[in-house]
């Protein structure tokens, strides 16, 4: 996305796609879902992120608070995965995007059999 206005900054909104693996953001996230993120957007608490965690391994987290350290980031499932618990908190480089929306699949049912998008 191009900026037109008159100040001419040219600036650019770097998006993208995230297919999400795993099971440690279960219920809100489930394997197969398709996020949109923003890689120049700044996280706020409560945003859901996706984090370079120790190893390499890139994964979708949500953002808890920000600490002097980084951002402290959780899991939705305690059963599944890694989060700042384990891991300590993840510094601000190693927050790559914030996610803006699930995109795939538009809608799911859930366990009672409502539609929730």
């Amino acid at each position: 996305m191009q900026d037109t206005t008159p100040h001419g900054k040219g600036l650019v909104m770097r998006v993208g796609l995230v297919n999400v693996q795993g099971q440690s953001m279960v219920p809100t996230l489930r394997p197969g879902d398709r996020l949109w993120v923003r890689y120049d957007a700044v996280p706020r608490d409560g945003d859901l992120v996706v984090v370079r965690l120790p190893g390499g391994v890139v994964a979708v987290k949500r953002a808890l608070r920000r600490e002097p350290q980084g951002w402290w980031v959780e899991r939705d499932n305690p059963e599944q995965g890694v989060d700042s618990w384990s891991i300590g908190a993840i510094a601000d480089h190693d927050v790559l995007a914030v996610v803006v929306t699930r995109i795939w699949p538009i809608w799911r049912k859930t366990a009672g059999g409502h539609v929730q998008d």
